[in-house]
């Protein structure tokens, strides 16, 4: 039991207890008034509703007050006869005080633990009795008063179900107290939760529920319903239920199924659309997931591990890590206009990333001096390297080496904007001191040696990007055959050996013709002859490349 009123002001507790004499009086009272759907019950139902209602504060003020529903029974076996039949008199329950009263004492009765055959069955009885009281599912009562009254049938319930909404909300907003060995207050908000089943679409209901799913959890004692979460995960996911922008976050919050649900449609919809890098962005920003996550770290971790669980499975799938690149640049800025507001470290963002290569991958190029990345990029893929050789040592039978080298490559995909740092060092570098930035593009395309041997693929990569710089040479007119012949090979699958990634040949290919030193004509040339020949490019990655040489072309012209 709690001591808290939510329907009512509170009473003093010196107030002396009911005796028999009284709630024998006021049971007889509400057998003979029935449903009052005489003249004389109506009238003599109006005339004692004063005392009526002075009588529910006290009984609801001696039901608080007890440990237990089977207490209470014992001390009044007559409790559920009265609020039963009161419950049924529309004259009473029209009345929003006695309602409420009404509505107090049968929250009080209702055990959400229930320890005995007693509190089982007066749960039943409760939740039945709480149904008629907010529904009017029987109509026969609600059609007389609405007879008597001359309200629509329409109005009528829409007026009851916000009064309904309206004591819920009362009871919601009231703060967790547990004494002695009184039951706790937050009981009632799983129960709450369950009665706003049937309601979750109703727009009466809305301001409701984004108070419950926004309650600061205050006690180990408070929940709220699954059955609550998960329909209104599915009236959400039909778009049959409008919710505010804190609130689908507390829904994220509050249910994994609903925060895995969004992630995986959010991949879908990337996977099965294609989009500019500009589109997927403003996608990802809209879905809120981003900005969810830097306000809920638990958010964070979930949606990383379905990333992380799903590249696993598809670590080449080009789609899946670019959006896994792009959700971590929202993530990040969200989580930058929150400081200094959240102490929370970025490190428990990522915790199981490695720590010496976090802040130096998280760090953004324009965080630094376009002068140091080179320095950057160096350290980072000798870093990587390291780290790599450690687990090759290891004859790749140490299950901690291989989880580090995940969780290395995973965060590099996570902060691929060094990876596109890394290409554009590689064109406008000298043939001799590309190596690394070739390793660290191999690596982040090939992380495990689960399909290849690295060491194979970093050969074959210099040998497509003396192909591709010798195509793009200044000097190299017409276009050499035997090089776009031997390109076309180089990518082609192999009977015995599996094809150099396209994803990195194209991004080469993007990168060399937007720096190099041809005019955007002659590097549109060069694209038009590989794509016919090698058949690497697709068409919308030719649409991409055009994309950038007519932004090159506009630079070119200014």
């Amino acid at each position: 039991m709690s001591e808290q009123q939510p329907l009512s002001q509170p009473l003093q507790t010196e107030e002396p207890l009911l005796n028999d004499q009284e709630m024998q009086f006021w049971l007889d009272k509400a057998v003979a008034w029935g449903q009052a759907d005489s003249p004389d019950t109506q009238k003599d139902t109006c005339l004692h509703m004063s005392r009526l209602r002075d009588f529910l504060h006290q009984l609801l003020t001696q039901v608080n007050s007890m440990s237990s529903t089977t207490e209470t029974m014992k001390r009044l076996p007559f409790l559920g006869q009265l609020l039963g039949r009161l419950c049924w008199n529309p004259y009473i329950t029209v009345c929003d005080t006695s309602r409420g009263l009404l509505l107090g004492c049968l929250w009080g009765l209702y055990s959400e633990r229930p320890s005995n055959a007693v509190e089982k069955k007066a749960n039943q009885w409760i939740r039945k009795v709480l149904c008629q009281l907010s529904t009017e599912e029987d109509e026969t009562a609600a059609q007389a008063l609405m007879k008597c009254t001359g309200v629509p049938a329409k109005e009528y319930h829409l007026k009851v179900l916000r009064k309904k909404v309206a004591l819920l909300q009362e009871n919601v907003g009231q703060s967790c107290t547990l004494f002695n060995s009184q039951r706790c207050s937050c009981d009632r908000i799983v129960d709450i939760s369950k009665a706003c089943i049937p309601i979750v679409t109703c727009p009466e209901a809305s301001s409701l529920i984004s108070l419950l799913l926004q309650r600061p959890v205050a006690c180990v004692t408070e929940a709220l319903s699954e059955d609550f979460l998960n329909a209104l995960t599915s009236a959400y996911s039909r778009q049959g239920l409008a919710l505010e922008e804190q609130a689908l976050v507390s829904l994220w919050y509050h249910s994994f199924y609903s925060l895995e649900e969004a992630v995986l449609s959010l991949l879908q919809s990337v996977i099965t659309t294609g989009l500019t890098p500009q589109k997927l962005e403003q996608q990802v920003a809209q879905s809120l997931l981003p900005k969810a996550c830097a306000q809920h770290c638990s958010i964070f971790l979930v949606v990383n591990d379905i990333f992380r669980s799903i590249l696993k499975q598809a670590e080449g799938n080009e789609s899946v890590k670019t959006l896994v690149q792009t959700f971590t640049k929202c993530f990040l800025r969200e989580l930058a206009l929150l400081k200094p507001q959240t102490s929370i470290s970025v490190k428990a963002f990522f915790p199981q990333s490695p720590s010496s290569l976090l802040v130096p991958l998280l760090t953004m190029p324009s965080e630094m001096p376009q002068g140091a990345w080179r320095n950057h990029l160096n350290w980072l893929s000798s870093s990587l390297q390291r780290l790599t050789e450690e687990e090759e040592e290891g004859d790749g039978r140490s299950t901690r080496g291989h989880h580090n080298v995940f969780e290395a490559w995973f965060l590099l995909v996570q902060c691929a904007h060094w990876v596109q740092v890394a290409v554009q060092l590689l064109v406008t570098s000298g043939t001799e001191d590309g190596d690394p930035f070739l390793w660290l593009l191999i690596f982040y395309h090939y992380p495990t040696k689960r399909w290849h041997h690295r060491a194979s693929q970093l050969a074959r990569a210099k040998e497509a990007w003396n192909h591709i710089r010798t195509l793009f040479s200044g000097a190299a007119h017409p276009l050499p055959s035997d090089r776009l012949q031997s390109l076309g090979t180089l990518v082609s699958p192999q009977p015995e050996q599996q094809s150099f990634a396209p994803s990195l040949t194209v991004s080469l290919l993007v990168n060399v013709a937007v720096f190099c030193q041809l005019p955007p004509s002659g590097s549109a040339e060069v694209l038009q002859a590989v794509r016919k020949t090698v058949s690497l490019l697709s068409f919308s990655d030719y649409c991409s490349i055009q994309f950038l040489l007519n932004a090159k072309l506009s630079m070119h012209n200014a």
